[in-house]
């Protein structure tokens, strides 16, 4: 039988018998208060327990995570798997109305509790990444392919150049050509996609700069990228193929193209308008 994944509170009861006596206090309150810690930064939890940030960050490390805020992205992800909204659940005889109610909520439900886990510091990272890089190329398979033409068809308006292809070998292809100051953004909600992964490979060995959009911190894509960004959405039976997640990575495309644009300015207007004017001529 295979094993069931470990959980963000598995590790912690799992190492428990191992930690230290500051260790266990961290240990205790993420235990008995899983919420709050996915709307506390690492400051306040800190602060709360009398420790310092790094101690925190350390037992996020001996956990088996990259850091505060990785954690916090798999513990929302368990929070709101354990406390799934009835909302999320269409049974066979619901109404048109019912089946729009619930997938609307659930849709408005993986949008707030990303907006709560939006790492600031990563996100302008990112944006100062996609600012200055010479090129961008938007990556994605399945499902996130269409995320990935979403992301190229917005930032094409910025004057960065930019590229987005369907195709995994032409995909593979165009990876291969990027350099050292382009900058890539894979998009894989589970983030363990072959193809994204072995997209990512051959970016590394380029030393492309690599902006992970997934739904799992603890996952190939979220360790490997330079810069990670999460969604966070609970999948049921109706929405196997991560329909909330989708519309939560569009918003984080979203954000990152209001800052890109922010950030160049009035190049970024001058593109805009550029666009704008070029775009005349298919209106009657």
């Amino acid at each position: 039988m295979k094993n069931k994944r470990q959980t963000c509170l598995d590790q912690v009861r799992r190492n428990y018998p191992k930690f230290s006596v500051t260790e266990r206090k961290i240990a205790d309150y993420i235990l008995r208060n899983p919420n709050q810690i996915i709307h506390s930064s690492i400051n306040q939890l800190a602060e709360d327990l009398h420790v310092a940030d790094s101690t925190v960050f350390r037992f996020c490390k001996r956990i088996g995570y990259k850091g505060y805020q990785a954690m916090k992205i798999a513990l929302a992800s368990e929070v709101v798997s354990s406390l799934q909204d009835i909302h999320e659940k269409v049974d066979q005889g619901d109404s048109v109305e019912t089946v729009a109610s619930k997938v609307f909520r659930s849709n408005m439900n993986a949008l707030e509790e990303t907006l709560q886990i939006i790492d600031e510091e990563e996100v302008q990272k990112a944006v100062k990444s996609l600012t200055n890089a010479r090129f961008v190329h938007f990556f994605g398979t399945g499902g996130s392919n269409v995320v990935a033409f979403d992301a190229y068809h917005k930032f094409v308006r910025t004057g960065i150049a930019v590229q987005a292809v369907s195709d995994t070998h032409m995909q593979l292809m165009a990876a291969s050509q990027l350099e050292e100051g382009d900058c890539a953004i894979l998009i894989s909600h589970s983030g363990s996609s072959k193809d994204i992964i072995h997209i990512l490979n051959v970016l590394k060995e380029k030393n492309v700069t690599t902006i992970a959009i997934t739904n799992f911190a603890k996952s190939t894509l979220s360790a490997a990228a330079d810069i990670a960004l999460y969604t966070s959405s609970g999948e049921t039976d109706f929405r196997a193929e991560a329909f909330s997640s989708r519309i939560a990575q569009l918003s984080l495309l979203d954000l990152l193209y209001v800052n890109v644009l922010m950030e160049k300015g009035e190049a970024g207007q001058e593109a805009i308008r550029n666009m704008r004017e070029a775009m005349t001529v298919k209106r009657i």
